[in-house]
């Protein structure tokens, strides 16, 4: 029985550096998600720019460029939310709201045109930005006045 405690701590090492291993490999390939993304929008944007056609920067086309810039900022986020895990072995709750409330703002902008037959999508979305509005509320209200803590200032 003793033999068996101690490889517990051990088995827990592995498990450990196994997460530790799979979140330095997420952090990589989101960086590569990020700076692709970011060059496709990059050129997107500057090809319409230069083109001798106008590009509609209302209406569609400026909800798309939106839509695509707030799927980086999205990717960013992310990148975030595993960095400071890496960091501080812990989940900022606070950041991962923020993220959430991020995609449900950019599910919402995007929405097509006719959207507003779909009683259904449209109730959920509303009750996702509530719930997670709320949740955030509760995470920045529960926190000591003195913390002021934006995982991205480190």
């Amino acid at each position: 029985m003793p033999s068996s405690r101690r490889a517990w701590p051990s088995f827990l090492k592995v498990v450990d550096k196994g997460e530790q291993v799979v979140a330095k490999v997420l952090t990589v390939v989101t960086a590569v998600v990020i700076v692709a993304a970011l060059g496709q929008l990059i050129m997107r944007v500057a090809m319409d720019l230069i083109s001798p056609q106008p590009a509609n920067w209302l209406g569609d086309g400026l909800i798309k460029v939106l839509g695509d810039l707030l799927t980086v900022l999205i990717a960013l986020e992310v990148l975030q939310n595993v960095t400071s895990y890496l960091r501080r072995h812990v989940v900022q709750l606070e950041l991962v709201l923020v993220t959430a409330l991020t995609a449900v703002a950019r599910k919402v902008i995007v929405l097509p045109a006719g959207s507003e037959n779909k009683p259904q999508l449209l109730i959920g979305l509303g009750l996702a930005s509530i719930a997670l509005a709320g949740a955030y509320w509760l995470v920045i209200r529960s926190q000591p006045q003195g913390r002021i803590d934006q995982g991205s200032h480190q």
